[in-house]
């Protein structure tokens, strides 16, 4: 039988959290500090951040559904020889193959947002394999991209568990450092507002999380990726990055 710590580490291990934190002003860093999560990140080796003593900037996306927009965002970010990932879920892969497809073939990551959007925490470990296996496979079918080494876990909700359990099957997960609330494609509030979000929240290191579905989004790319260069800002891939939080 467990004894009563056994148990309580393993609950433990299961708390849920919901990934939050201080948002940058004024080009200072954000903060996992005070959220409780920041060692589990840590010994999970989960992103957060990239290296904060350079300007640069890694640009994600969460593509849960199309909205009509990834195309011109895949034909301004070609135009302007920007990286990025794109986190896609089952729905989107079987949906939207054509996309994905161009999307590797223009030099893209495509990460894993699992086959279902579940709530990893309230599955165990085999369904959360299966789930991200799903993805992976399929990708790897449909394009040239043989290798899935990272996951943004679906919502932004997470254990120790889950996390290390994505890690132990080889993926990195990534959470980010500047968004803001954009993917209620029936509550959007105009490119210029995107646009000051996002900038409002440059830093060093910056991993930017924008959701595909938003119309303010797809307006604002442009302005946002000039403008971060004119700051000396450089956009990298994932691959890029040396995986560690900091």
């Amino acid at each position: 039988m467990c004894g009563v710590s056994q148990v309580a580490e393993a609950a433990d291990t299961d708390k849920p959290y919901h990934f939050g934190f201080k948002k940058s002003k004024n080009g200072q860093l954000p903060s996992i500090n005070e959220e409780g999560f920041k060692p589990i990140l840590q010994k999970n080796g989960a992103i957060f951040l990239g290296d904060t003593s350079r300007k640069e900037i890694f640009l994600t996306f969460d593509n849960g559904y199309e909205n009509g927009y990834t195309s011109g965002i895949l034909d301004l970010l070609k135009a302007k020889k920007v990286p990025a990932i794109f986190f896609i879920t089952g729905h989107y892969l079987k949906d939207q193959p054509e996309l994905v497809i161009r999307m590797v073939n223009e030099g893209h990551l495509v990460g894993n947002h699992s086959w279902s959007h579940p709530d990893m925490t309230q599955i165990p470990n085999g369904r959360l394999k299966e789930e991200l296996d799903q993805v992976k496979d399929g990708v790897s079918q449909l394009t040239n991209q043989k290798r899935m080494d990272f996951v943004r876990p679906p919502r932004g909700i997470f254990s120790d568990r889950t996390l290390a359990a994505g890690r132990a099957d080889g993926y990195a997960s990534v959470f980010w450092s500047v968004a803001y609330r954009d993917w209620d494609p029936k509550s959007q509030k105009g490119s210029s507002y995107a646009y000051q979000q996002v900038m409002a929240q440059l830093h060093p290191g910056a991993v930017i999380l924008l959701h595909s579905v938003s119309k303010d989004n797809a307006q604002a790319l442009s302005q946002i990726i000039d403008d971060a260069r004119k700051q000396g800002y450089t956009f990298l891939s994932l691959n890029d990055m040396k995986l560690k939080v900091y």
